[in-house]
């Protein structure tokens, strides 16, 4: 057993050259590769992370002026109909007030023909009164006039 102590013995003072050169290369790994890249993938994690979200608020950006987009062509698609409705109100209104006058100018002019009727009537009233009254003493003086009786005294 004391054999197998000192051969224990000797490994592990045999090992401490290893220990001290794994120590030496696991610091040196540490100081020249591990903390560099260390450093190197945060960075890179903060840059995408950073373009990630950059991207996202981008998105976000590009949505909402396209919300803002969309409602300005809504807000002008209903000022065109706007337009177009008070446009045509107001054809409505010119048509409605020249089928007015017309209506105003047609019943002025009824008016107009039908006192001229009534004077031309009236002068026609006049003028045929004095004949009317020679034709109708005309007819009673034919009507009345003796008939001559025929030779015999018959009718």
């Amino acid at each position: 057993m004391e054999e197998t102590l000192r051969q224990l013995g000797e490994i592990a003072l045999g090992s401490i050259p290893t220990i001290l050169l794994f120590l030496i290369v696991y610091a040196a790994y540490r100081f020249l590769v591990h903390k560099p890249m260390a450093k190197v993938l945060g960075e890179r994690y903060e840059r995408t992370e950073g373009a990630v979200q950059k991207a996202r608020a981008d998105i976000s950006a590009a949505e909402a002026k396209t919300s803002e987009y969309e409602q300005r062509m809504r807000e002008a698609r209903v000022a065109i109909f706007k337009s177009q409705e008070a446009r045509r109100q107001a054809a409505l209104a010119t048509r409605a007030e020249a089928a007015r006058i017309a209506r105003e100018m047609a019943s002025a002019q009824l008016a107009e023909a039908r006192k001229r009727i009534a004077a031309e009537a009236e002068a026609a009233k006049v003028q045929l009164l004095p004949e009317t009254e020679r034709l109708a003493n005309e007819v009673i003086r034919t009507i009345l006039k003796p008939v001559s009786m025929p030779a015999g005294g018959r009718l």
